[in-house]
């Protein structure tokens, strides 16, 4: 039987441990609403630790070049982090691999939601609006036009995308664990995806 988690709870294993909302509240359910269990799941995630890091500098890190096997894909990426030291180890260079990996399998046009123009978001929800039953509420058409237009974010958005190795979380929560290994703040700058023949 599942557990309900409240408001109320989530907001309270946000305060204690700084985590995103989602995140204590997926750390709440896999924990019966425990708020102990639940700060320890953080922990072992490497969310709580990620948060706290999250309004620290990073100004050091990669700028990580991939080329895909077949030679016809390339990808560009600037990773930032706070010190030389961190940059330098293997496993901030796999990550770095590992996101333009994805990058160059999933072809993200944008690296975060609120990047995206607004005449972008405009087009898409003038266009997503016209499929919608007209017939339903004026507010439930909005829903689902809201609905509609997060995935739209999660397809075309690096960052809120499904990781390409582990489809289970983000590229956002990757990061996030990421940071929770390596104990410093991690921060996907910008990228570039060469496609032969793309204009």
């Amino acid at each position: 039987m599942s557990t309900t988690i409240s408001a109320q709870q989530v907001r309270e294993l946000r305060d204690l441990s700084g985590a995103p909302m989602m995140d204590c509240k997926k750390a709440l359910t896999e924990n019966g609403g425990d708020i102990t269990a639940a700060t320890d799941w953080l922990r072992k995630k490497g969310v709580q630790t990620a948060a706290k890091k999250a309004g620290r500098e990073a100004k050091e890190g990669l700028v990580h070049a991939y080329l895909h096997h077949n030679g016809r894909v390339g990808v560009l990426l600037e990773v930032n982090c706070e010190t030389d030291f961190v940059a330098k180890t293997d496993d901030f260079r796999n990550f770095c691999n590992d996101i333009s990996l994805h990058i160059a399998s999933m072809s993200p046009r944008f690296l975060v939601p609120e990047d995206v123009p607004a005449d972008v978001i405009a087009k898409e929800r003038e266009i997503l609006g016209e499929q919608i039953d007209k017939s339903k509420p004026e507010e439930i058409q909005n829903k689902i036009l809201d609905g509609r237009m997060q995935k739209f974010f999660a397809e075309h958005c690096l960052m809120a995308q499904s990781f390409v190795k582990d489809d289970s979380k983000t590229v956002e929560q990757f990061r996030t664990e990421t940071v929770g290994k390596l104990g410093e703040n991690i921060k996907v700058r910008r990228f570039v995806r060469f496609d032969v023949g793309e204009q």
